[in-house]
């Protein structure tokens, strides 16, 4: 069987065996995921390419400890986490920026100033606050996903998701002004945005 009929348990396993091919078979399955996870995270395209980087000789080193109780992906991208909020806590880094990488296409001026504000309110998150909203609201991933990738209860991926979406809730409602198809309010406890054309409905669609 070729490495990229393998699973991504059988890769590791083989990396750990001695082939010096399936970690990198590896890592190319879910490199793109875990490089966006980074910059969410960092909120700067160098950290978060230096931290990814750390993240990947972590797991290449680490991969003999692991244990097989979970997706060899929600490993990595705790992995990935740690190292980001790890850089982040070493550059003394209080906050993190929503990247918005949509083509804005004719004159959308409110809802541009809206993604603005929103990335601002991010930007004043706690790491912890910010990193729980950014894998539940932006990444997708269930409570119970989130709470294995950071290796802490369920119950605390919620308080931290509260938390932050509160705060979030607070500092878009003292600096938001709302303009055409610009609101910003919460719906179903996730913060979001409706802005007029050429701009997503929500936060997380803005990644």
């Amino acid at each position: 069987m070729g490495l990229p009929d393998r699973s991504d348990a059988e890769l590791l396993a083989a990396h750990v065996a001695g082939d010096r091919y399936a970690f990198g078979e590896l890592y190319g399955r879910h490199h793109r995921r875990l490089r966006r996870l980074a910059q969410l995270t960092t909120g700067c395209p160098e950290d978060a390419e230096d931290a990814l980087q750390e993240a990947m000789l972590s797991a290449h080193r680490a991969a003999g400890s692991f244990r097989y109780n979970a997706a060899v992906g929600s490993w990595l991208h705790r992995i990935v986490i740690n190292a980001c909020l790890d850089r982040l806590r070493r550059n003394k880094i209080a906050y993190t920026e929503l990247l918005v990488t949509h083509a804005i296409a004719g004159d959308h001026t409110a809802a541009v100033e809206t993604a603005l504000e929103v990335r601002a309110a991010l930007s004043r998150l706690p790491a912890d606050q910010r990193a729980a909203v950014v894998a539940v609201d932006m990444q997708g991933y269930s409570i119970a996903d989130a709470a294995h990738v950071f290796g802490v209860a369920p119950g605390t991926v919620k308080s931290r998701c509260a938390r932050g979406r509160a705060r979030l809730a607070v500092l878009l409602g003292r600096t938001h002004h709302p303009g055409p198809g610009a609101a910003v309010g919460p719906v179903d406890g996730r913060i979001t945005l409706a802005p007029e054309g050429g701009l997503p409905g929500r936060i997380d669609d803005c990644a």
